[in-house]
């Protein structure tokens, strides 16, 4: 009987946590951040000095709406950019759309050859160890390719997180897989590679205030980049 009546509470445990469980998946969680870096390189490319870039966002069950922005402090000529992205995970598939707008031209203008928006659609798998994701500008104000059509801007990434040394690392690559303005590239060419440090500090057991070091090299315009930044989470 007691041997029952254990079982039975063993039961109702594992039901309980899988209530519990469903009940998270179900909720609509926030995202809420800020981050201050030295520098905005993005891909490769450097898009300004010292910058301010707010995240929001929300989510649920896989499906997640966000809003990214960047702002220069230091110039003037610094990238003014806001991305609003849609997506979708399912155990460890991700496909998305990004609209990218950098604060050039009027917003609400989407007529074709004369949006400043970019347009990009991308598809991702993360095995945990490694994740690769495929991006592919395919609307708006893409790049041109060496016949100066448009070039369907690609971008291929490769990113490896681990930890060592009581901080969390992450090694990734970047291609470009054919000639575009957009990366600056005239052929096939690796615009990204990158090591960063992370050490997230937790405030109260409910902020994060994470904070990052990272050399970035981008080897097809022989530049390299020390980036550092921290940021705020809820």
């Amino acid at each position: 009987m007691k041997r029952l009546f254990i079982i039975a509470l063993a039961v109702m445990g594992i039901t309980t946590a899988s209530a519990q469980d469903s009940e998270k998946e179900n909720k609509v969680t926030a995202t809420l951040g800020l981050d201050i870096v030295n520098q905005y390189i993005w891909r490769g490319q450097d898009l300004g000095n010292t910058s301010l870039q707010p995240t929001l966002g929300v989510e649920w069950k896989g499906l997640s709406l966000s809003a990214w922005g960047s702002v220069g402090i230091t110039r003037a000529e610094d990238t003014k950019e806001l991305d609003f992205t849609l997506s979708y995970t399912y155990k460890g598939f991700t496909v998305g759309l990004t609209d990218y707008w950098f604060g050039e031209g009027k917003y609400f203008l989407y007529k074709s050859g004369q949006t400043t928006h970019i347009w990009e659609g991308y598809v991702g798998y993360d095995f945990g160890f490694l994740s690769a994701t495929w991006y592919t500008n395919f609307a708006g104000n893409d790049g041109l390719n060496n016949s100066l059509n448009r070039a369907y801007s690609s971008y291929f990434e490769l990113k490896a997180p681990f930890r060592l040394a009581k901080l969390d690392w992450e090694g990734s690559v970047g291609l470009s897989p054919w000639a575009t303005t957009t990366y600056g590239n005239t052929n096939f060419a690796c615009t990204h590679v990158g090591l960063t440090a992370t050490k997230d500090f937790l405030i109260r057991q409910k902020y994060h205030l994470p904070v990052f070091v990272g050399l970035n090299a981008n080897p097809d315009s022989g530049k390299l980049y020390l980036i550092a930044g921290l940021g705020f989470k809820l």
